[in-house]
């Protein structure tokens, strides 16, 4: 396989990983799995808590070292025989966490995103600017750019690392839980986005969510993890439906199509809904 160093330029890449197993403690979490993430489309991994969706993920950005896997940038490039800069040319890598950075603007914390492209030493990086310019506008918080990041709220500086994502310029973008702590507007805004990203710029997109109504709505295929296992894959109709979805779960599972938007929606029939459907019905 080669193992080239260029630039991938503004264009969708494919990446996939085969037979990905990793392991805590020699204990294996994730075993076999099999993903491809296509240029154009959004690829969304759900599954319940310790299910291996952000394992997976991570081994995928190479942040997790496999006990075993092959990974491949389209079809013919080793990923795992990259180096980490040329690597990061392809592939970019919003996780859970990051630490608030004191000190720095929001400008600051978005260049960040462009050092796949600068020297060794921060050489030279012609195309930066602009790159960090679009990355800025495209997650609205151009206005912030001047802005120590110290003074953001939670949601804010989610946006802000995203825009780092952006400025990176790769042909995959992996979002690991992208909606955690932003309101209503900037989820929706954000999967607006995400859309946005496979359908005008051909991105492939893989990205980790815990809510399967917000999943149902953004994603192409949806991956379903239960157990560090793939259980299924496919389109959210396929994959999604109320029997799979309240065996992985362990809960009452119902599907049904929203009126308003004709995608599907879910809802989790608990202790206290079973209590007042038997209140409703006549004895």
């Amino acid at each position: 396989m080669s193992t080239g160093e260029e630039r991938p330029g503004l264009r969708g890449h494919e990446l996939s990983a085969t037979a990905v197993t990793v392991a805590y403690d020699g204990v294996d979490v994730v075993h076999d799995a099999d993903l491809t993430l296509r240029p154009g489309q959004v690829t969304a991994l759900v599954g319940p808590n310790g299910s291996g969706k952000s394992t997976l993920l991570r081994t995928l950005a190479r942040l997790q070292r496999p006990r075993r896997a092959e990974v491949v940038l389209d079809g013919h490039i080793d990923g795992l025989a990259l180096s980490p800069r040329a690597f990061s040319r392809h592939v970019a890598l919003l996780t859970q966490s990051r630490p608030t950075p004191g000190g720095l603007t929001v400008r600051d914390v978005v260049e960040f995103g462009r050092y796949p492209y600068r020297g060794r030493w921060g050489g030279a990086d012609p195309d930066g600017r602009a790159a960090v310019d679009r990355a800025l506008a495209l997650t609205g918080v151009a206005e912030l750019a001047g802005r120590g990041a110290e003074h953001l709220s939670g949601g804010q500086l989610q946006r802000v690392w995203l825009a780092g994502c952006l400025a990176q310029e790769t042909g995959v973008l992996l979002l690991d839980e992208p909606t955690t702590y932003l309101d209503l507007r900037y989820q929706v805004e954000l999967l607006d986005l995400v859309r946005e990203l496979a359908d005008d710029h051909g991105i492939a997109v893989g990205v980790v969510l815990h809510d399967l109504d917000q999943a149902a709505a953004v994603a192409d295929r949806i991956v379903l993890l239960a157990a560090g296992r793939i259980v299924a894959h496919g389109s959210p109709e396929d994959v999604l439906t109320p029997e799979r979805l309240s065996e992985v779960y362990g809960i009452r599972i119902e599907v049904d199509p929203d009126p308003l938007t004709g995608r599907l929606r879910t809802r989790a029939i608990g202790r206290h809904h079973t209590r007042s459907e038997r209140l409703r019905t006549p004895s």
